[in-house]
């Protein structure tokens, strides 16, 4: 029979577990882990023999206390040691939310980031967007954050594609772009960014948000890169409760292979909202195309 004392002695037992839970979740994780998740790929139109590693980095969100310039360093370091070819910005590097307690302005964190060793492609998320007053007024040209990275040196792909590394690297504009109450609009133009594809080089599409997938032609398309969930940023066995996406966990993290087509979704490196990470660490996403990989 369970008893009173026995009761409280469990109930004790467990605020020390919730508090250590609590410290990792809203501390430990977000703010120290660092993981690599590594995916391997040979997709059917992938010319053989050729091989690509590509290193993603997504939703940075720079601000203290969470991620400070340090941490960005720290990151760009990670990301070195790996020997990426290219390496993909998803977008989002700026921090937002009542719990920063600094943000830092998108010409500083660019400047650590142009510590990357190869050679660098982004496009643009949505607080990129949001961040910009006049863009949101004004509906026309492209955030302030689109410039400093073009001063960077960063090729800043915005419904259009370049030729890097033997492929046909493709960005999209996101998909929420502006904000009209509740509704989002996007800057997205999809026939336009593959339009700018002359040759039957394989493309890698580089877009934010991973709800564009559904509309991704099969075929011509290798691989489509996303970030904007966080993964979550709460992830247990397999499942987030809280996506923000339109296809809940359907498109929550990681690789998800449709109708021959393949799409890896990038936990990202900082938060929003919440400052919490539980299950789903930050990390620097690693895609290797091809075969033949020790």
């Amino acid at each position: 029979m369970l008893t009173r004392r026995a009761t409280l002695g469990a109930l004790a037992g467990l605020v020390p577990t919730a508090a250590s839970a609590s410290a990792y979740g809203f501390w430990i994780e977000p703010a120290w882990r660092l993981a690599v998740a590594e995916y391997r790929m040979t997709p059917a139109n992938w010319p053989e023999g050729r091989r690509l590693t590509i290193a993603a980095l997504s939703d940075l969100h720079a601000g203290e206390p969470y991620m400070p310039l340090e941490r960005v360093h720290e990151i760009v370091q990670a990301t070195n040691a790996l020997r990426p070819d290219l390496v993909v910005l998803l977008g989002d590097l700026p921090a937002v939310g009542r719990f920063v307690t600094r943000a830092i302005p998108p010409a500083e964190t660019i400047a650590v980031l142009r510590g990357l060793e190869a050679p660098v492609h982004a496009v643009l998320g949505n607080h990129d967007w949001w961040d910009d007053p006049d863009t949101q007024r004004l509906r026309g040209g492209l955030p302030r954050i689109a410039g400093l990275l073009e001063d960077a040196g960063f090729a800043t792909l915005h419904n259009g594609a370049v030729k890097s590394g033997g492929v046909w690297v493709a960005g999209l504009g996101s998909l929420w772009a502006f904000r009209e109450g509740r509704r989002f609009i996007g800057a997205d133009n999809l026939d336009a960014t593959l339009g700018a594809v002359t040759d039957g080089d394989p493309v890698v599409l580089l877009c934010h948000e991973p709800d564009i997938f559904p509309r991704v032609p099969q075929g011509r398309v290798a691989v489509t890169m996303s970030g904007h969930t966080h993964g979550g940023q709460v992830r247990l066995f397999g499942y987030s409760p809280v996506v923000p996406s339109a296809y809940g966990n359907r498109y929550a993290y990681g690789h998800v292979a449709e109708v021959g087509k393949h799409l890896i979704v990038s936990g990202g490196l900082g938060t929003t909202t919440l400052p919490v990470r539980f299950g789903v660490p930050p990390e620097i996403t690693l895609l290797r195309l091809g075969s033949g990989w020790a």
